[in-house]
């Protein structure tokens, strides 16, 4: 477990509890009004040991962040709960999140209500990544923004006329599954072909790297690529940077792909503000620069002009900066 401590401390602007669940690690912290966190902490998942065991472990880390801040769970305005989809937000209940495996309808906010005594909501991590963006970070000051984090897959969400966007049915900001490819690569989390996630994620640079390998194995063509295992869109990134001709061409389908489907989004929705999240955002303007250019070429003129495209300030805490948006927004301010 990871422990950060601000020298920050408490404040008049109220204080949330934030969780994050995610397929690989929980995170924690106590976070103000202000975005600022007084406390932050992290620790594996552990999906295989099931349900109880991780949710046992996150409110345990949970407690832990309080005690590093020094804050009481009767000081919290209550508790902003972030987790991939699908979700009933209102009912606060995980359906069945494919990245949580036998997690089936858990009742994750009664949950947290009965370890803390406090109030506490749940969103959908893209939707929170939105709304924490928003709030604490690149989108801060704008009127509309769209977030997509691009890393295992591809989520995201959308800040409209300075309002959280989330669905008739609340998991909606799908950004992830626009059409990239007519009869494209199939989609693994959607069923469709030819989505956006199937081309830009870490998963499918990785996949299609593979597969490239392969091809120019059998062709008797050298790459630097050959021999990686396991491997991954960071390898990839790397070899295209030096030059590797396997490597770039899945690189520029990657970011052609990504251009594409942010062009489509950039037209629909006009936003001020589109902020690029998730580990494959580290190759920065190797990935940006070119998704920039696409863009402002493809996109109709009067959209491309308005919107600025800029990586997401939150880093490793930006689930966590998400979870507390959300509080802040849904609950209502403490006694």
């Amino acid at each position: 477990m990871t422990h950060h401590r601000s020298a920050e401390r408490d404040n008049d602007q109220g204080l949330v509890l934030a969780l994050d669940i995610g397929g690989t690690k929980l995170a924690a912290g106590v976070v103000r009004a202000d975005g600022r966190a007084l406390s932050f902490a992290a620790c594996p998942t552990a999906v295989q040991e099931g349900p109880d065991a991780a949710l046992k472990r996150l409110f345990e880390l949970g407690r832990s962040v309080l005690d590093e801040a020094g804050v009481a769970p009767g000081q919290l305005r209550g508790t902003g709960i972030g987790c991939g989809g699908p979700l009933d937000g209102e009912a606060g209940v995980l359906i069945c999140p494919p990245h949580l495996p036998g997690w089936l309808d858990v009742p994750v906010v009664d949950l947290a209500v009965e370890a803390y005594g406090r109030p506490a909501v749940l969103d959908n991590d893209g939707t929170a990544g939105a709304a924490g963006e928003w709030r604490f970070g690149a989108g801060r000051g704008s009127d509309s923004l769209l977030y997509l984090t691009v890393s295992t897959g591809i989520g995201g969400g959308a800040v409209l006329g300075g309002r959280t966007f989330r669905g008739a049915a609340g998991n909606g900001g799908e950004p992830g599954h626009v059409l990239v490819r007519s009869d494209g690569r199939p989609c693994r989390s959607c069923g469709r072909r030819g989505c956006l996630e199937a081309y830009a994620s870490g998963t499918s640079i990785a996949e299609r790297a593979g597969e490239a390998v392969a091809e120019a194995a059998a062709a008797g063509t050298d790459t630097a690529l050959a021999g990686l295992d396991p491997l991954t869109a960071a390898d990839v990134a790397a070899a295209a940077r030096r030059g590797d001709p396997v490597a770039v061409a899945v690189w520029e389908e990657t970011v052609t792909a990504l251009g594409s489907g942010l062009t489509t989004l950039v037209n629909v929705f006009e936003p001020e503000v589109v902020v690029l999240g998730g580990g494959v955002t580290r190759t920065g303007e190797q990935l940006l620069g070119p998704v920039r250019r696409i863009v402002a070429e493809q996109a109709m003129g009067p959209a491309a002009a308005a919107a600025r495209l800029t990586v997401a300030a939150g880093g490793d805490r930006a689930g966590v900066l998400g979870a507390a948006a959300i509080a802040f927004e849904r609950l209502d301010p403490a006694p």
